[in-house]
């Protein structure tokens, strides 16, 4: 009787994410592509976005599979981008399985959010000075908290997408994979995450052009903080 083979998880390393290093190394691999990775990335999240519990997995699947094969060394085509097709089921059950566990922590912080404005907003009314103070800052906290809960769980599914194509994990391994790798190298991770996001706000201060034009420096660089937790499998000869 045969029986099917499980799948083996990669090792989980802790490893320094030095931010600048990775932004380095990223703009050092793909400066004699950088067209052809704008339009990797330009492309992929605007196809993704169309449809995006459909779309995205596959096109994120796709712009990662171009980066790592840069990073091996590997000279990068435009039609790598839709070889993420070829991982449609683990990627969408992947988005399936992010966007669910969205909803689970953020509906209770739209529930407080709704709460909040029902108490302020009967305080405004009844010109209560008190109203307007509570109504602004229910506004502030429910935006901050989006915001932060946001980019948590993002980082935690960093590494999902990278996995399945990488490593051939199932959506489930790869997201629980992803997990545990960021939390095992949090710090590092929130910290590339954050210069990231600078970069793309100095983008937005260049009429707003600037955000797609560093943007395959930012996917570069979570490549490489990729690369360095999951080193390339060396073939068995």
């Amino acid at each position: 009787m045969a029986y099917a083979l499980q799948p083996v998880l990669p090792d989980i390393q802790k490893v320094p994410i030095q931010p600048v290093d990775c932004v380095k190394r990223s703009w050092a691999a793909i400066k004699d592509q950088y067209w052809l990775f704008l339009g990797v990335t330009l492309v992929g999240v605007l196809v993704g976005g169309a449809v995006p519990v459909v779309l995205m997995g596959p096109m994120m699947c796709g712009i990662y599979l171009c980066y790592l094969q840069k990073l091996g060394g590997v000279e990068v085509e435009f039609a790598t981008l839709f070889q993420g097709f070829d991982h449609f089921k683990d990627s969408l059950l992947a988005t399936l399985i992010m966007v669910g566990s969205s909803l689970v922590f953020i509906l209770p912080v739209v529930g407080v959010y709704v709460a909040g404005l029902f108490v302020a907003i009967p305080m405004m009314a009844e010109e209560n000075p008190g109203g307007g103070l509570l109504f602004v800052l229910v506004i502030v906290a429910f935006y901050l908290v989006l915001i932060a809960v946001g980019l948590l769980l993002g980082l935690f599914f960093l590494f999902t997408f990278p996995l399945i194509v990488d490593r051939r994990l199932s959506a489930w391994d790869a997201v629980k994979t992803s997990a545990r790798a960021a939390w095992s190298n949090l710090g590092g991770l929130v910290a590339l995450m954050l210069l990231t996001a600078l970069m793309s706000f100095a983008g937005l201060l260049a009429c707003y052009v600037g955000v797609f034009l560093v943007m395959p420096i930012s996917f570069g660089a979570f490549a490489v903080a990729y690369r360095k937790l999951f080193p390339a499998e060396v073939p068995a000869t």
